[in-house]
């Protein structure tokens, strides 16, 4: 019976060892799958945020590629192109660094032997755009080189019609200036063959000045001699058709022809009216009209 006894003890010692055995594997086998599962979802989560990144990287190229073929977004100032120089290095370099992320993302996926489908076409599709994304800035950058030089040229091309447009402005003033300098000219000469003399006064005024000369038994002479010019008012022929006396009596001792004015009375004074200018001023520019 002691045999027996014996026999079932050894026999349970070893089963259980067996089983703990086991056990022991079986959760050292969890253990690992629950740090291969995590470090998949890590993975994943990983992915999930380069492809958002990824995302941004292609819009701000899109924006990008608006800016630089739109015209006159380039030709503002060289402030302007430095910035969008400066933007398109700053994507470059994010491009640069989603890649390798992208790299390393890849060799951790490959580590934990998963046969995930769904992460390798999001790794390959990744790659794709940003593939993609390296054609768009290369052909960006070449764009700009070309609008770079276009703005040069465009630069050169309004300097010089600035320097045209200066020398046609500079020439226009010139002759405007001699246009309106002849025009003074031709005024001047006009006013000068139209200005006309005339000088009122009575017959001792007029031979203080001068302008009359008589004595006994002499002829009266008007403006024979070295006469007073500046007694005499300037008028102009084209406009000038009366003349006030101021007096009450009034008569012409130069020789202007007798029908080509009137002396008429207005409230009591005489008044000169010239009724023919142009016979009138014919044989003299000087009017003397003596008052009593």
């Amino acid at each position: 019976m002691k045999k027996f006894v014996s026999i079932a003890v050894v026999a349970a010692t070893l089963l259980t060892g067996c089983n703990g055995d086991k056990l022991k594997t079986a959760q050292a086998e969890n253990e690992q799958l629950k740090g291969d599962l995590r470090e998949t979802l890590a993975t994943q989560d990983s992915l999930l945020v380069l492809v958002n990144d990824i995302s941004d990287g292609m819009a701000q190229i899109k924006d990008l590629e608006k800016i630089i073929s739109t015209p006159g977004n380039l030709g503002e100032s060289a402030s302007r192109k430095e910035q969008i120089k400066n933007d398109m290095i700053a994507i470059q370099q994010s491009l640069q660094e989603r890649r390798q992320r992208l790299e390393e993302l890849e060799k951790k996926l490959a580590a934990t032997g998963g046969e995930n489908s769904t992460l390798k076409r999001t790794v390959s599709n990744l790659k794709t755009q940003i593939a993609e994304q390296q054609t768009e800035i290369a052909t960006l950058t070449n764009q700009l080189a070309s609008a770079n030089i276009k703005i040069e040229e465009l630069s050169t091309t309004v300097t010089t019609l600035n320097t045209a447009v200066d020398s046609l402005n500079t020439g226009l003033t010139e002759e405007r200036a001699q246009k309106d300098a002849a025009i003074e000219e031709a005024t001047a000469a006009t006013n000068e063959l139209n200005a006309c003399f005339y000088a009122i006064g009575t017959s001792k005024e007029l031979k203080a000045k001068k302008i009359l000369q008589s004595g006994f038994l002499r002829k009266t002479k008007v403006m024979k001699g070295d006469f007073d010019e500046s007694y005499f008012t300037t008028g102009d022929k084209r406009n000038l058709s009366e003349i006030p006396t101021h007096s009450k009596k009034a008569k012409i001792l130069t020789s202007q022809p007798a029908d080509t004015y009137e002396i008429v009375d207005v409230d009591g004074q005489k008044v000169i009216k010239i009724t023919d200018p142009t016979r009138f001023w014919q044989l003299s520019n000087f009017l003397v009209i003596q008052v009593d």
